[in-house]
């Protein structure tokens, strides 16, 4: 599995309830890109429109080398693949207030097919962000602390 990009963001805006992994329909340059790292997910969310799911906000660039005719918008709703009870599934529970579906990773599976992971999310309050902020210095401070005591 080669992880192409990750959305820091959401992890840290988020909490992480259940993750799932989908598909995602591209068009010809847009898998070149994507190999290229070209890709951002900064922003990026999952809506549910009338029975299938769209990923908005991903930012796939175009190549220097694709035809001028044909350069699909960078920023264009994206179909992602899933089966009828998944999306029921992510539906049934994005409804309740506070949750949202959120984009990952962006990477490709042993297959080489271009994967998405979502996930099922509730957004912290600021309070929560400065928690997991104090958490991760802390983390960094004993894992030094750590390497400085074995050496």
């Amino acid at each position: 599995m080669k992880i192409i990009a990750t959305n820091k963001k959401a992890t840290f805006d988020f909490f992480i309830l259940e993750k799932m992994e989908a598909g995602i329909e591209l068009k010809g340059s847009e898998v070149k890109s994507i190999r290229a790292g070209r890709v951002n997910l900064k922003d990026s969310f999952v809506k549910i429109i009338q029975g299938e799911a769209f990923l908005f906000q991903a930012h796939i660039s175009t190549l220097g080398t694709t035809n001028p005719y044909y350069k699909p918008d960078e920023k264009r709703p994206r179909k992602l693949l899933l089966h009828r009870k998944e999306i029921d599934k992510l539906f049934g529970k994005s409804q309740v207030s506070g949750m949202s579906i959120v984009a990952l990773k962006l990477y490709f599976n042993a297959k080489n097919k271009a994967k998405l992971e979502i996930a099922l999310a509730k957004g912290k309050n600021l309070h929560d962000k400065r928690e997991s902020l104090k958490e991760k210095i802390q983390n960094r401070e004993i894992a030094q602390a750590l390497k400085e005591h074995w050496r």
